[in-house]
């Protein structure tokens, strides 16, 4: 035997440690080698869906592959939320994801099928969809203390709209009625577009929707705007006073958006994607675009967007509890 050979066998040579090939990889030196599958738990239309298209289609160039945005939908969220959760963990699935998908299903479903923080790693938050009161156009009520009146004339006459179970359209509205002493009737949907459709045909009286999925139903009349859910008023609704300046305090709420991936993807591939993504929530003419749509761009890398995302379940844990919202089967 050498004495190399016979020194290895001993144990008294060293052998350079090799680490993983994903672990010497740089975020540059990864790229897709398919099309990326973005999961939208929601129906095509929304302001999700639409808002995961723009960025779908402004990272497939940098990306070199197209990104697909697919529509999910059901079960509040969960039957797409679901399939990324399970899905093989090597960039080519993710997800645009929001308060109800990736927090509130962890309290408002009995089994959602996955764990809202733990099954997931954070590629970037986007920012947050504004609550805003509206009401079908010929309600008679003009402000928030009218509707308080006639909901309270009737309990649980005026029916509300949902994007679904546990969302934040419905826990906020479920907060509200707490605030107020009212008793309105729950009208849960698979996603914006139906909710909004009905409150247009005046089948459904009213929602606490998010500013995006109604703006322009609001602008054109369709239906009206009674209040902002927010400590501010909306530049895109100047005229539309706060709940707070109505007198309503402690029913704020605002839902967050963001992007994952499953949660055992190496750091190399998110690392890609999420400054990719980031990129493009960056741009002043991707911003100016979700802008538009009523949607609060406010973009956090995933070393910042975790904290944020983990206190945020918490925040609507609180929310949900102090509105005596019992988590569905």
């Amino acid at each position: 035997m050498s004495l190399n050979r016979r020194l290895f066998a001993a144990g008294l040579v060293a052998v350079p440690f090799v680490k993983p090939a994903f672990a010497q990889m740089s975020p540059q030196a990864w790229s897709p080698s398919a099309p990326v599958r973005m999961v939208v738990a929601y129906p095509a239309g929304g302001p999700v869906d639409v808002i995961a298209r723009v960025v779908a289609a402004d990272i497939s160039g940098p990306l070199g592959q197209q990104v697909v945005v697919d529509n999910v939908s059901g079960g509040a969220g969960a039957i797409g939320t679901r399939v990324v959760a399970k899905a093989k963990p090597d960039g080519l699935t993710i997800t645009f994801g929001t308060n109800q998908t990736h927090g509130n299903n962890k309290f408002m479903l009995k089994d959602p099928g996955y764990d809202v923080v733990k099954d997931f790693a954070p590629l970037a938050g986007a920012g947050a969809f504004e609550h805003v009161v509206v009401v079908r156009k010929d309600l008679p009520a003009q402000n928030i203390q009218d509707l308080i009146k006639l909901a309270k004339e009737k309990p649980g006459a005026l029916n509300y709209g949902s994007t679904g179970i546990g969302s934040g359209a419905h826990l906020t509205a479920e907060l509200f009625m707490v605030r107020t002493g009212t008793k309105m009737t729950h009208v849960p949907y698979r996603g914006a577009p139906p909710m909004v459709q009905d409150i247009v045909g005046g089948r459904v009286d009213l929602a606490i929707a998010t500013l995006p999925s109604v703006l322009t139903q609001i602008t054109s009349s369709q239906i009206r705007a009674l209040a902002i859910c927010s400590p501010k008023r909306n530049p895109h609704l100047p005229d539309v006073p706060t709940l707070q300046e109505q007198g309503i305090k402690g029913s704020d709420a605002a839902s967050w958006a963001g992007f994952f991936a499953p949660a055992a993807t190496p750091q190399p591939i998110v690392d890609r994607l999420s400054g990719e993504i980031l990129a493009s929530l960056k741009k002043p003419d991707t911003a100016a675009r979700i802008d538009k749509l009523g949607f609060t761009v406010e973009p956090r890398d995933p070393a910042s967007f975790r904290p944020y995302w983990e206190n945020e379940v918490e925040t609507w844990v609180k929310i949900a509890k102090d509105a005596g919202v019992q988590a569905e089967d």
